[in-house]
């Protein structure tokens, strides 16, 4: 049923940034991690992991570096971690690299177009290139910086990869062994800068900081000086993490920015922006402010370029899904469309919700939003369970419970999945109340605070899209890190007893 995941997902991800001379962080306030970032003439282009959630890798496009859109067996977290996005200026062509974990082999994508169409050009079946990065040498020659995740930290190396015509893996060495000194290491981003190399890499046994590694020969080395970049410098984001791990990109005018992320758990990892400089040694250091503090505040880098915003009303009106959205897991195509709203037949026969295949997620927008469904439950057979969920590897949700012939609406809470041992669910959940219902239609709403270390999700109800009633308590989110993905909201419809029941959705709206 769930499959690794394949395939890249271009769709739009929308900020609602004020015009103003400055902006402040988190640039978008959603759950953005592991960025790479590429500069093609004026427009930038941002990849990043997608973990497990289906169709894959999210890529977002701007032309200001702060307002972006986003580009169109159990495999939890067994997808995209960090992948790589470079444009070949000699072919006009985009190349995206990622291994996903479920399978140990690397995929490699390209498209003549940022929109595509995307096809799969390679696979790279012995070689898993954990957190890479890929650099188009000024030749054509295609190299690959990578690690190796060391499940105790004490450890690691980076290797270098040279890619033959055809993409396959045609050496690979070890170019770099950490110190004691620098600590783990991990996130290669792959450089060549006024013809020297260079590999940047994430440090997050010190300080969640950045190194820079700089090559006196080619792309295979001699790596022999390095620079930490950043050590634990800040929190631009309030209640975050000090930045870590991400990218850099010059503009037009020559002025070099590093996106990294922050970590503010449950809202997950979110991106913050940051102009950088360079020294006489040819080693790059982050402009702080007020001593050796990231700023939560920056002139705008280059003229705003506005973007519609991320709260709006969705009808699903077809022909396909906004690629805003993304799969639980891979989905059962035949058991959803869209056409005057979102059609969600059932898919799977659980009583567990995270085992419910079709379960449509969206990125909870923080610090604080509303997200409202349109839910016509008319055709819901015996046993079905369907509604609006927040989720992360704890759930909490409000949802239409068929059983004979009578329909409820619960809210539920305290479904949990466990690590231990592989993730399984060891709660499905308990009532926490209820109240019958009739009709056949109801608006589910869920109201999200992400702005802390304490997350929460209240749900409530309406029978006419405007009076809104409280059901259940307080969902109190896991702010735990667990494994690197924030919260969401979705959009669920499972059977506990048969199939054939289905439920349409006819509006999905985020309001801040």
């Amino acid at each position: 049923m769930m499959r690794a995941l394949l395939g890249l997902n271009f769709a739009f991800l929308l900020s609602d940034v004020a015009l103003a001379e400055n902006f402040s962080q988190p640039i978008i306030w959603q759950d953005l991690a592991d960025t790479d970032l590429i500069r093609v003439n004026d427009t930038y282009y941002y990849s990043g992991s997608n973990m497990h959630f289906s169709p894959g890798a999210e890529i977002l496009r701007s032309y200001d570096l702060v307002n972006w859109d986003l580009q169109g067996g159990n495999v939890y977290n067994k997808g995209i971690y960090a992948s790589s996005l470079r444009f070949h200026e000699a072919t006009g062509t985009f190349y995206w690299i990622g291994c996903i974990q479920g399978t140990g082999k690397t995929y490699i994508y390209t498209a003549p177009n940022i929109e595509g169409p995307w096809t799969q050009t390679s696979i790279i079946q012995n070689y898993c290139y954990y957190d890479d990065g890929l650099l188009i040498d000024d030749d054509g020659t295609m190299y690959v910086s990578y690690g190796k995740w060391v499940a105790n930290g004490t450890q690691a190396k980076i290797w270098v990869a040279e890619l033959t015509s055809d993409l396959q893996n045609k050496q690979s060495q070890v170019v770099f062994n950490t110190t004691e000194e620098i600590g783990y290491v991990e996130g290669s981003r792959f450089y060549k800068i006024n013809g020297t190399y260079y590999i940047w890499l994430t440090n997050p046994g010190v300080g969640n900081g950045q190194i820079m590694l700089k090559s006196s020969g080619g792309p295979f080395g001699p790596y022999d000086s390095w620079h930490r970049v950043l050590e634990n410098n800040g929190q631009p984001v309030h209640g975050g993490s000090s930045p870590y791990q991400g990218a850099i990109v010059d503009t037009p005018e020559g002025k070099w920015w590093y996106i990294a992320f922050v970590n503010l758990w449950p809202g997950g990892r979110l991106p913050v922006l940051a102009p950088i400089t360079w020294d006489w040694t040819g080693m790059p250091n982050v402009q702080f402010v007020n001593g050796d503090d990231w700023g939560s505040t920056y002139p705008y880098p280059l003229p705003q370029v506005p973007v519609t915003p991320i709260s709006k009303l969705d009808r699903f009106s077809g022909p396909t899904l906004g690629p805003q959205y993304e799969w639980n897991h891979n989905p059962d195509d035949i058991k959803w469309s869209v056409k005057d709203g979102l059609h969600l037949e059932t898919a799977t026969i659980t009583d567990d919700f995270f085992s419910a295949q079709n379960t449509l997620s969206h990125r909870i927008l923080g610090p604080h939003s509303n997200a409202t469904i349109n839910v016509d439950y008319s055709s819901m057979i015996d046993g079905d369970r369907a509604g609006l969920v927040v989720f992360r590897y704890d759930a909490g949700w409000l949802g239409i419970t068929k059983n004979g012939t009578v329909t409820t609406l619960q809210m539920v809470d305290y479904a949990i999945m466990n690590s231990t041992g592989g993730w399984h669910t060891t709660n499905t959940g308990s009532v926490v109340d209820s109240v019958e219902v009739h009709g056949g239609s109801i608006w589910l709403r869920t109201s999200c605070d992400i702005s802390g270390s304490s997350g929460s999700a209240k749900f409530s109800y309406s029978t006419d899209g405007k009076s809104y009633i409280q059901l259940g308590h307080t969902h109190v989110m896991d702010n735990s890190q667990l494994f690197f993905v924030g919260a969401r909201y979705g959009i669920f419809n499972f059977a506990t007893k048969q199939l054939g029941g289905s439920v349409v959705v006819k509006s999905f709206e985020i309001s801040a």
